[in-house]
């Protein structure tokens, strides 16, 4: 879910927001681009040293520019279920999953995460979402016009957003707020830190364990300063996110989801669960159903590469003379030691060791469809006894 591709070219006309930490990025001597209205870290020593960092400890990312959001009133499990294709009425408390907003046509609108936070948390909502920061502003007026007037939506843009992500990042945060660490995979809870009301979840977008937590923004900035002053922490920028989340194998909203492609295409079906399949009554399920039925027109795959040339954005994917797909996502990937890419490809060419060609600078480099991710998650998840 979220964030940015090639982060480096971005420019934006709109006059530039600036988050709760604006200033204590720059203090601490990080380059800053425009992305979705809002001046943003992309790196502080460097790409591949923060990678690296996160990797083997504990990286603090500001993700403040996402869209936090508090639903509560009569019936807004019913109403939400109409939205999105995930089973809201099944969520317990302190849980969260992941879901995505669907138009009409079943094309992506947006993947977010939704959470059932129990009382005493964001003034007794009912539930809370996490949007992309891109497309927070359209999300909200989609759900406004489809929402009944019985359920109040509360876009929190008061409250700052950071994620700690790291095999250390347990260890780290457990030591300024005690108990944090019994939290699994997808699970949410209510904390403090210095009179702080935080809210915690536990997952992430790098493939490795790590929490997001959301504050006020006018203590995010002391916040930040402690968990940087442990020494398994530093701060990371979006260009490392990115390098990240693409070796775990996440898509990107905007690039790998658009409203041009399906749940079902996009290998994100586990997010649609057995009753919400058969009940449907949610917006897009017919397109939903039709793909699963018929299988997708094309697929989303990864792809690892022959050689160092990075297929980036846009690039074509050929079988033979045929173009069967697009990159959507690519770059070196430092933890594996090579280029990989994610793309949309035709589902004669989707299967798992199809040897396929990428178009890179006007000549074809070989590559092959491989399984995701190509990083192992490494995800804190609770076992289950048989």
């Amino acid at each position: 879910m979220t964030d940015t591709q090639d982060i480096s070219s971005i420019e934006e006309e709109l006059p530039l927001g600036h988050l709760p930490l604006d200033a204590w990025h720059r203090a601490r001597g990080a380059r800053m681009v425009g992305f979705a209205g809002y001046h943003m870290p992309i790196q502080y020593e460097g790409i591949m040293a923060e990678h690296a960092w996160t990797r083997a400890h504990a990286g603090l990312f500001d993700v403040s520019h996402m869209g936090q959001i508090g639903f509560s009133g009569e019936g807004v499990d019913a109403a939400l279920e109409v939205l999105l294709p995930s089973d809201i009425k099944g969520l317990k408390s302190f849980r969260q999953r992941y879901s995505m907003l669907l138009d009409e046509d079943g094309g992506i609108l947006d993947d977010l995460m939704i959470a059932r936070p129990g009382s005493g948390a964001f003034d007794d909502a009912a539930l809370y979402m996490v949007v992309n920061g891109a497309t927070k502003y359209d999300d909200i007026g989609w759900m406004i016009e489809h929402l009944p007037d019985d359920v109040t939506m509360n876009h929190m843009d008061e409250q700052a957003l950071l994620a700690l992500q790291g095999p250390e990042a347990g260890e780290a945060l457990e030591r300024l707020v005690p108990g944090v660490s019994d939290l699994y995979f997808m699970q949410c809870g209510l904390f403090a830190w210095d009179g702080v009301p935080l809210w915690i979840s536990r997952s992430g977008y790098t493939g490795e364990d790590g929490f997001e937590i959301s504050l006020p923004g006018d203590a995010a900035e002391a916040f930040a300063q402690a968990l940087c002053a442990l020494p398994q922490v530093r701060p990371v920028g979006l260009g490392a996110r990115d390098s990240l989340r693409l070796e775990a194998g996440l898509p990107l909203y905007g690039h790998d989801l658009t409203p041009d492609v399906g749940a079902i295409g996009a290998d994100l079906g586990f997010a649609i669960g057995k009753r919400r399949r058969e009940e449907g009554g949610f917006i897009g399920h017919g397109r939903v159903m039709k793909d699963i039925a018929d299988g997708p027109g094309t697929r989303r795959v990864g792809l690892t590469i022959e050689g160092r040339l990075p297929a980036r954005e846009g690039a074509a994917i050929f079988a033979g003379a045929e173009q069967v797909g697009e990159v959507t996502s690519g770059g070196f990937a430092p933890t594996v030691g090579a280029p990989v890419a994610m793309g949309w490809v035709s589902l004669p060419h989707a299967g798992i060791g199809t040897a396929l060609d990428i178009e890179v600078r006007g000549k074809r480099i070989a590559a092959t469809v491989a399984p995701m991710p190509f990083v192992p998650h490494r995800y804190r998840r609770q076992k289950i006894s048989a």
